[in-house]
């Protein structure tokens, strides 16, 4: 999960399957860090997200739900190019032992992105920094 103003990212989850669940977690998790909950919810159109289990977590907390069209990755650019940019400069280039291993990485991984990688678009800022400075965390 990813605050569009800052890109900081909220939360997020690893799993080898297409169940909801480990989204929910995510999503819940998402909720504690932030110190307001979003007027609107966007994603994909994944099975995950479609699912009554995510979209009520969302609702029972009277948020919009948006989805992009499908085929549409660039309504989503911010993860999309989050997702690309830890692919390539990481997951692409080595190879896991275990999930765990995978795991421990990703966090170090979210940690540099949130947390010490400036961004051109931020004015050379990092995510953390925006997100804090903006008073958007709990």
């Amino acid at each position: 999960m990813i605050d569009w103003y800052s890109r900081h990212v909220l939360s997020w989850e690893l799993s080898n399957t297409m169940d909801s669940s480990f989204c929910v977690e995510a999503l819940l998790d998402a909720f504690e860090c932030a110190g307001d909950e979003p007027k609107i919810f966007n994603t994909d159109q994944g099975s995950q997200f479609t699912s009554l289990t995510f979209t009520s977590k969302l609702k029972d907390r009277n948020i919009l739900i948006s989805m992009d069209g499908k085929g549409r990755a660039l309504d989503n650019v911010f993860i999309e190019r989050l997702w690309r940019t830890l692919k390539y400069e990481e997951v692409y280039l080595k190879g896991y032992s275990s999930v765990a291993e995978l795991r421990s990485s990703l966090a170090e991984d979210f940690d540099f992105y949130c947390n010490e990688r400036p961004h051109q678009a931020l004015d050379g800022q990092t995510p953390a920094s925006v997100y804090h400075a903006a008073g958007l965390a709990a």
